[in-house]
């Protein structure tokens, strides 16, 4: 068995920003109402529907977490607010697509496997920001609890608890509809699960 406190990571829902391939960041882009449905139908596997539960301010996030608890068994919890989970500032290239900005940015924009703790958007965070924004609060959680967040805080947190520098390929993969268990000790030190769970469709037996 694991020692720790076990945290789970959701990513948010699509955004019509989502399908466009552009980078939202700290901009308020709305949950699409197709994925609001679709979240609806799940529920978290046991034992995270009687976790605390928070999400990021932004209403992407917001708007995923209310969906998901009605589902619980504990439904219609309102999910605690976190600044800290809110989405890396992409700033001046919020709005904007990643192949564009490789195409006109070569200089300053670059794949994931080159970004380092550094890489900053203009305008924007670092990613070693997001991960000092975070962490003391991450830190400092003492019961189970699943988030509903961003791809940019979820990458930090990953990173961290795998010992990756955002050099060479990622050793994880985020996909929607799962949740990413660390496990926080005292001491600060972060353990992955090995695997991530898949959301389970109320009703119905769990996914394999």
């Amino acid at each position: 068995m694991t020692d720790g406190t076990p945290v789970a990571f959701l990513r948010h829902g699509r955004t019509a920003w989502n399908h466009d391939g552009r980078l939202q960041g700290s901009t308020d882009i709305p949950l699409a109402e197709a994925e609001r449905v679709h979240l609806e139908t799940l529920v978290p596997p046991a034992p995270w529907p009687t976790a605390k539960l928070v999400s990021s301010p932004l209403v992407r996030a917001h708007a995923s977490a209310e969906a998901l608890s009605a589902q619980t068994s504990s439904g219609g919890r309102s999910p605690i607010i976190r600044g800290e989970l809110r989405e890396m500032n992409w700033g001046n290239w919020e709005g904007l697509k990643g192949e564009d900005l490789a195409r006109d940015h070569p200089d300053a924009y670059r794949p994931l496997s080159e970004w380092g703790w550094d890489f900053r958007p203009p305008g924007g965070e670092s990613l070693r920001e997001v991960w000092d924004r975070v962490a003391p609060w991450l830190l400092g959680l003492r019961e189970p609890t699943l988030a509903v967040t961003h791809i940019g805080v979820m990458r930090v947190v990953l990173a961290r608890a795998h010992g990756w520098t955002f050099q060479g390929p990622p050793p994880f993969q985020i996909k929607r509809d799962r949740l990413y268990i660390v496990h926080v000790s005292r001491d600060g030190t972060l353990v992955p699960s090995k695997d991530p769970l898949r959301l389970e469709t109320k009703g119905k037996a769990p996914v394999p």
